[in-house]
């Protein structure tokens, strides 16, 4: 079942980053309809698997309200979640759709929607204390997927836990603070389109998050991708 975010209210007026909360207000003032705040998680309040994103698009989630709602990187994640169990419908278009997720939940390492899509390091960090309390959160056996390098990094740092010594690589798991963090590349425009994540590659992701094995092998060779 899908439920709020206990912290939603919290995290909806939180104004700590004085670009992002600027960027807000002039988007806001150029798109009045649209939610132009941090963006909750959305999904099952005590899922099996936390996908953490980088930021909410500035015509998706910013739009919506949602994760990945009302954008093209949305439109992989859901028909995917949707094939293995994870989602009641293959499409997520606003957040009042009725749209449920089982077992799942979806968050940012960033909640709002950064210039050019591109948190600085500063935003990373302070927004981390968000992520470090949804994954304090979760169920203990509860996998994490990280969707590019960044919500690998801010995964890490919520866990904190050494990046050297858990590389990103599409199809990676690492065994963190008695978690499974799994690996893949964004499902952005980009991504997708230049096919160096296909959804063949990314249902391979899934059915090893399902089968929820980790053998952990050495990282394979791969330039990240956010």
């Amino acid at each position: 079942m899908s439920g709020p975010d206990p912290a939603a209210a919290e995290l909806t007026a939180c104004r700590a980053c004085p670009r992002l909360a600027a960027f807000l207000e002039a988007t806001r003032a150029r798109h009045p309809a649209y939610f132009c705040r941090p963006v909750p998680a959305f999904g099952d309040p005590a899922p099996r698997l936390l996908i953490v994103g980088l930021a909410p698009g500035l015509h998706g989630a910013n739009r919506t309200g949602r994760p990945f709602t009302g954008d093209y990187a949305g439109e992989l994640l859901y028909r995917t979640l949707y094939e293995f169990g994870y989602a009641s419908a293959p499409a997520s278009s606003a957040a009042d759709d009725g749209l449920r997720l089982i077992g799942c939940r979806i968050s940012n390492a960033v909640k709002c929607v950064p210039p050019a899509n591109k948190p600085d390091n500063g935003e990373i960090r302070r927004c981390n204390a968000w992520l470090r309390a949804e994954l304090a959160g979760l169920p203990a056996d509860a996998a994490l997927l990280a969707l590019g390098q960044i919500a690998h990094r801010a995964v890490l740092m919520a866990l904190d836990a050494r990046a050297a010594a858990h590389p990103f690589a599409h199809g990676a798991c690492h065994p963190v603070g008695g978690r499974r963090l799994y690996d893949s590349y964004h499902c952005s425009r980009y991504n997708t389109q230049t096919r160096r994540l296909t959804p063949d590659m990314f249902r391979a992701v899934f059915t090893r998050i399902r089968q929820e094995e980790c053998t952990c092998p050495s990282s394979p060779s791969s330039s990240p991708a956010i």
